[in-house]
């Protein structure tokens, strides 16, 4: 096969079509992979996010213009760029494309200029850049697209940068402990080696890479501690800042001394501004000062790391196949689980497929479908049990040949209520619209301890405090979990409810349970309550009010 000496411009949109395939194949495990520089659950899904966005973008644009091309994927790049990952990524993606729209042609020379162009990008988004992440991974991959020298046609640039950006991915845990602890590599600097294939793939028909079964998928030493230091800051910052060039460097000022983590990439007036930071109106209020900031969007890192823990636990600790197969029926039902002693609640409770998942670590449609085709039934209910898994559980329906029905459940309590209304001999539709009456009827809350200092609407929380949140916010804040459990319970349960599911964490002692059930009894005397162990982590108690 002759080989290629030019890229055309169709090639490049096709590579990162090819790219945007392989993160969504690899958006698990890369999520599985990152801890650092805080744990972010969504690493895989941020950066296939962003190159969505650029697709989106590029649809309907003249494919042999080239320059509408990169403006296309610079533009696109900076609009959609999700989470630390996607928005580091975007300048990469930026980098690449501005140089390209200069090159005559783009060729080995001209690719290996813009590897170098996207590192330098890369790196100067970063207000702290630290080595063993995305930003070595992308730098020591330029060095090697710029090696090859003679015959330096498009395949032996990228096959080069690859091999080198390969060893500097294996290389992270050396240069950062937190990896090292553990087990694994850097997450973005992965998702970044697929735009790699990508090209490959485009260039010479090379597969692109699979990815690995979650149980190839291993964790050598402990997440990152809550109290580590680069996971000290609780919020996660981002949003467009329309603003003059010449502020922001005044801006990233202000910022630096707001948190870390920062990511302020763009020009020409518009900006995508990433930080991690306790302040969260001071970062916003930052960005009015000096222009006008868009599509604003916060996170709670803590909240993240803690169901992160809790997911990669439960997948560890086993899923449905530590359960018997199921026997064939007219119609089945495939529960999301985050703890194995939730899911032997579930399968108690007639569930015949189970899928480990969380808010942050969300399954993905495969896993969703996988567990749908396994369950020996021509029908199937899926109940997500979170709300962030909803979305994808209503695709499956239109990629199996089986009858799918989604019951939109947003916990865990509401899962277990819906499965009252389940009749395995019924059929999908009929199974959804009882077992979702029964859902949107639930009332559900949660314990957890605060690992930062807070204000709130009830008043003042300190490092340690245990908290009692309904769907709206913390409702009781009490120094023991059971006090903070009845305190919240006394806001949650009235006298018209008839039924509390109290789902029992990991290493709850018998007497802090009993203390509720004792207050239950003395101050909700109507109410029958039902005690299961669902063994997770971080959240001593979970309940759902019927």
């Amino acid at each position: 096969m002759e080989i290629a000496s030019v890229l055309s411009t169709a090639q490049l949109v096709d590579a990162l079509s090819a790219f945007h395939e392989a993160l969504e194949t690899h958006r698990e495990s890369i999520n599985r992979l990152n801890v650092y520089p805080v744990p972010d659950g969504d690493t895989g899904t941020n950066m296939a996010l962003t190159v969505g966005s650029v697709l989106e973008e590029l649809a309907g644009v003249d494919l042999n213009d080239r320059n509408a091309v990169c403006s296309s994927i610079s533009h696109g790049s900076l609009m959609g760029a999700r989470g630390n990952s996607g928005v580091i990524l975007s300048q990469v993606l930026r980098g690449i494309s501005v140089c390209l729209s200069n090159s005559a042609d783009i060729d080995g020379t001209a690719l290996a200029t813009a590897l170098t162009e996207a590192s330098i990008a890369a790196d100067g988004a970063v207000m702290k850049p630290v080595e063993g992440t995305i930003l070595t991974v992308v730098r020591e991959s330029a060095r090697g697209a710029r090696e090859i020298q003679e015959d330096a046609t498009p395949i032996r640039v990228i096959e080069n940068a690859l091999k080198e950006g390969q060893i500097a991915l294996e290389r992270t845990p050396e240069q950062l402990q937190v990896l090292r602890e553990a087990g694994v590599v850097d997450a973005g600097g992965a998702g970044f080696l697929l735009l790699l294939h990508g090209f490959l793939y485009v260039l010479d028909g090379r597969e692109l890479p699979n990815a690995p079964d979650q149980a190839e998928l291993s964790f050598a030493g402990p997440a990152m501690s809550l109290d580590d230091e680069s996971s000290e800051l609780r919020y996660e910052v981002m949003y467009l800042l329309y603003a003059p060039d010449e502020a922001i460097e005044g801006f990233k000022k202000v910022w630096a001394g707001l948190g870390d983590s920062i990511v302020v990439v763009g020009g020409d007036g518009l900006w995508n501004c990433h930080i991690h930071t306790d302040d969260i109106g001071p970062a916003i209020e930052a960005g009015i000062e000096v222009g006008r900031p868009q599509k604003i969007r916060v996170t709670d890192l803590v909240e993240e790391i803690m169901e992160e823990r809790w997911v990669r636990e439960a997948s560890a600790a086993g899923n449905s196949d530590d359960f018997p197969n199921p026997e064939p029926v007219p119609c089945g039902v495939v529960a999301v689980s985050p703890a194995p002693g939730i899911s032997r609640i579930f399968h108690s409770l007639g569930v015949q497929e189970l899928v480990v998942g969380g808010q942050t670590m969300n399954p993905s449609a495969a896993e969703l479908l996988e567990a749908v085709e396994r369950v020996p039934a021509d029908q199937v209910v899926i109940l997500p049990n979170n709300s962030n898994i909803v979305a994808v559980a209503r695709t499956i329906d239109e990629q199996s040949a089986k009858s799918v029905v989604v019951v939109p459940t947003t916990s865990v309590p509401e899962g277990f209520a819906s499965l009252l209304g389940y009749d395995p001999e019924s059929d999908a539709a009929s199974n959804g619209e009882s077992m979702a009456e029964i859902a949107t009827g639930v009332v559900v809350g949660e314990v957890t301890r605060a690992v930062r200092a807070t204000t709130t609407s009830i008043g003042e929380v300190a490092t340690g405090d245990w908290v009692g949140l309904d769907q709206s916010g913390i409702c009781s804040i009490a120094d023991t979990a059971s006090t903070a459990a009845t305190a919240l319970l006394n806001v949650l349960v009235d006298r018209d409810h008839e039924i509390l599911t109290v789902i029992v964490g990991e290493g709850v002692r018998d007497a802090e349970t009993r203390a509720i059930t004792e207050w239950v009894a003395e101050n909700r005397p109507n109410i029958e309550t039902e005690i299961h162990q669902g063994g997770q982590g971080h959240y001593p108690y979970l309940f759902g009010v019927e």
